[in-house]
């Protein structure tokens, strides 16, 4: 099938091969790439410019030198968890986090739009999670900033388009994972690695399930991949999807909302302290104040594991939504 393409395609060519810098080849590509229409006989020719755009981002990320792309990617942690969402190229990483979020992230049409991550803060009933907008993961070029920043990352959402060749996606991109020796916690290490391997919580999330054709299409993917990790359907489209994946992230994080009342009064349940599984009411104690921690002889604790307003000890295990009369 021949490409047929307009002429305003080859104006864009032109400048392509007039420019001078990374940048300017890479803005030439992404015309390109919009122009082109899609069909059969484009199929060679956006994969040559998809990797063309890759190689000049990467010079261009080279150029600018160690410390700026160093701190692109050094994104400090707000909220109770940091999410690095990672996936292939146009897999619509960027819109999951533009409609979750407060960020705006570059959306478009062609490959590689994302140059740098974007974080963005979503909201889960009365806290927050950091989400991460990444560039592309590709088996051409890993940016060392990206591979950083997942493994500081408390998550990793691996998202695959379901309209386009996830099992291909989803295996390209655990590849590329493991080749910078991040592994999931479900997943077994290799026994003869050299370097310590870094084992991250991850899911995946299947995007664009938009119709019911889509969501039949998740359902073979979940059978035919038998995926050992969490795994969830997603729309930007639809909003039933949305407060589950952010649940799903809450239960992958390992934490609990507590919740702290003084004698006599109501508790805040707009303000909970967030602590991971397992955390004591020591715990909570230094958390609230060092003088708290060392003052504490008891609380009186509402929940689901004690009767209402139960003396508890300081090697009490809270438990998500307990509420603590601390007494010092």
């Amino acid at each position: 099938m021949p490409a047929n393409l307009p002429p305003h395609y080859f104006e864009a060519e032109k400048r392509y091969r007039e420019a001078k810098t990374p940048e300017e080849k890479v803005q030439a590509l992404e015309e390109m790439l919009t122009i082109m229409p899609k069909h059969k006989g484009t199929d060679k020719l956006r994969a040559a410019l998809t990797s063309k755009i890759a190689k000049f981002k990467a010079q261009a990320q080279q150029k600018r030198g160690g410390g700026r792309r160093d701190s692109d990617y050094l994104i400090e942690k707000e909220g109770v968890l940091q999410v690095a969402i990672v996936g292939a190229p146009n897999t619509g990483k960027s819109s999951i986090v533009a409609t979750l979020t407060n960020a705006s992230p570059e959306i478009a049409d062609f490959p590689h739009s994302t140059w740098k991550p974007v974080p963005g803060m979503a909201t889960f009933e009365n806290i927050q999670f950091q989400l991460i907008d990444t560039p592309p993961i590709t088996a051409e070029y890993i940016d060392p900033g990206m591979a950083d920043l997942m493994r500081r990352a408390d998550l990793i959402v691996l998202v695959v388009d379901v309209q386009s060749d996830p099992f291909h996606q989803y295996e390209e991109t655990m590849e590329v994972l493991r080749s910078v020796r991040i592994y999931p916690n479900a997943e077994s290490v290799p026994k003869d690695l050299v370097k310590k391997p870094f084992i991250k919580k991850m899911m995946v999330l299947v995007n664009k399930v938009d119709t019911s054709k889509e969501e039949e299409d998740y359902e073979v993917f979940m059978e035919l991949l038998n995926l050992a990790l969490p795994c969830l359907p997603f729309s930007t489209l639809n909003d039933k999807y949305k407060e589950v994946f952010l649940k799903k992230l809450y239960e992958l994080g390992d934490i609990i909302r507590v919740y702290t009342k003084p004698p006599g009064k109501e508790p805040r349940l707009d303000a909970p302290f967030v602590l991971p599984k397992g955390s004591t009411l020591e715990d909570l104690a230094g958390e609230i104040h060092k003088d708290f921690l060392e003052k504490l002889k008891y609380a009186k604790v509402w929940g689901t594991t004690v009767f209402g307003g139960q003396m508890v000890q300081r090697n009490y295990v809270l438990q998500d939504g307990d509420i603590v009369e601390l007494h010092i």
